[in-house]
């Protein structure tokens, strides 16, 4: 008994000891409701946490689009004439017009191409010249926004009377600088401005030459000749719609006639062959697959009854005892290269 007495109050001292350590460590203890309680607290503190993800992806998903609505979009910006020079040249034909057309008091005809037009003098009557016709001949890009442009115009009298003297008529040629203005964005003439007036100058390249053809002589066309004939019948055919076309065609080829048709006969007066120097006449067809390249030139007759002259330049090829054409050539042949022979039609 007194052993037993002894082991509980030796237990209870421990405890005592125990707990007198922890108060004096300073921490707390929770109970078992509070624990319970916390669990509770940290579970539905999870679960809000995962209820609110999307509803929070998707507020700032809207706030983003928001965002990008309220940014202006980009304003377009007209296409500029500047690569091909069409926006310039087409500014300084008008110019040119203008002023080959300008006398006196027409200061405010020339203001909307060249600003400082108010101050210029202005004499003769206005209008007493025109250019009945006016293209650009040149386009050089100088620098960036500024063009040099030459104009060939065809000056006549005003309203289209005749004079006497050789300039009535006359082609003459203004090189016109010409300016992009400031805040242009291109989209048309008022986005060019000249810098000074047009200045005439001689013809660009001087007198042209006469290219070397790459054919032989040209000769007359004589009964008999088989390349002639066979020209004369596909270009019947072509101009003058009488005939079938696809007879005269190599196989492979289709060609559509010109429609309608603007003449009423055809006449072969002149060919050239090429790489052929001898004048006479052709009266049989060599081997099948040899290939000729021939210059025609014909005269058509429309319905007035006036013979117009045209040049075709023709491939031809044999086969079976006959010529066929092979292309209606898109250029002659010349003496430094060898065009590409193109046909009008698509091949079938």
């Amino acid at each position: 008994m007194r052993l037993g007495a002894r082991r509980r109050a030796t237990d209870s001292s421990v405890l005592e000891e125990w707990e007198q350590r922890g108060t004096e460590a300073g921490g707390w203890q929770m109970s078992t409701g509070a624990r319970a309680n916390a669990t509770v607290l940290a579970r539905w503190f999870a679960w809000a946490v995962i209820c609110a993800g999307p509803i929070l992806g998707l507020l700032a998903w809207l706030s983003a689009a928001a965002a990008v609505d309220a940014v202006p979009p980009p304003r377009p910006r007209a296409q500029h004439a500047e690569a091909d020079g069409a926006g310039p040249s087409g500014f300084a034909e008008l110019y040119v017009s203008a002023f080959v057309a300008a006398g006196e008091g027409d200061q405010d005809q020339l203001a909307p191409y060249y600003p400082s037009a108010g101050q210029l003098q202005l004499d003769g009557k206005s209008g007493r010249q025109t250019a009945t016709q006016t293209t650009a001949v040149r386009v050089r890009q100088t620098a960036s926004g500024a063009w040099s442009v030459t104009v060939a115009a065809r000056l006549g009298p005003k309203g289209g009377e005749k004079e006497d003297g050789a300039k009535s008529g006359a082609l003459r040629y203004f090189q016109v600088p010409v300016l992009a203005s400031a805040g242009g964005d291109g989209s048309g003439a008022e986005d060019y401005v000249a810098a000074t007036l047009p200045a005439e100058v001689a013809a660009p390249g001087g007198q042209p030459r006469q290219p070397q053809l790459g054919y032989g002589p040209e000769r007359a066309a004589v009964p008999g000749d088989t390349r002639a004939e066979t020209a004369r019948d596909f270009l019947d055919a072509y101009l003058t719609g009488s005939g079938e076309l696809d007879r005269y065609l190599a196989p492979g080829l289709h060609m559509e006639p010109v429609r309608p048709a603007p003449y009423r006969e055809v006449e072969v007066e002149y060919l050239a062959v090429a790489g052929e120097e001898s004048a006479g006449p052709a009266t049989g067809v060599p081997a099948n697959g040899t290939r000729q390249r021939l210059l025609v030139q014909i005269r058509a007759t429309g319905d007035d009854r006036v013979p117009v002259p045209l040049s075709y330049a023709l491939t031809l090829t044999a086969r079976a005892g006959r010529w066929e054409i092979a292309a209606l050539d898109a250029t002659p042949a010349t003496a430094d290269r060898t065009p590409p022979t193109a046909p009008t039609g698509p091949a079938t």
